[in-house]
């Protein structure tokens, strides 16, 4: 759960995701830094506002209309990297469902996945 020392150095958004995210009970760390690649492959290291260890997802809390999320997105993507942005200046009132269902969706993508991997597996070992 949070460290209110840690809200001080969140903005007024990160400070309302970081308290639903306890509301929810679910445990996060501010900006952990993640490795990665570029578009020109080269490695990079990232701090992405949340991350949630035991769903292995992080979120990025979108306070502005003028920073590039779609590059940044097309980076996570290509990264295998789960994220969420949350635009909290579109729609202020519909972010807590929308991020509900976005961890539904990238969980139910997971397990589609390891699925296919289980029954590959079961399929070979006979």
């Amino acid at each position: 759960m949070a460290d209110t020392n840690l809200f001080k150095d969140m903005t007024s958004a990160e400070q309302e995701v970081a308290t639903y995210l306890d509301r929810l009970g679910l445990k996060w760390y501010f900006q952990h830094p993640i490795f990665l690649y570029d578009e020109r492959n080269r490695p990079r290291v990232w701090t992405p506002d949340f991350f949630l260890p035991h769903l292995k997802i992080h979120i990025e809390v979108c306070g502005s209309k003028e920073f590039d999320y779609e590059y940044r997105e097309q980076i996570y993507k290509s990264n295998e990297v789960s994220i969420i942005f949350i635009h909290q200046f579109k729609d202020k009132k519909e972010w807590q469902s929308w991020l509900r269902k976005e961890i539904l969706e990238i969980e139910d993508a997971r397990h589609g996945k390891v699925m296919q991997i289980v029954k590959k597996i079961i399929a070979t070992s006979i």
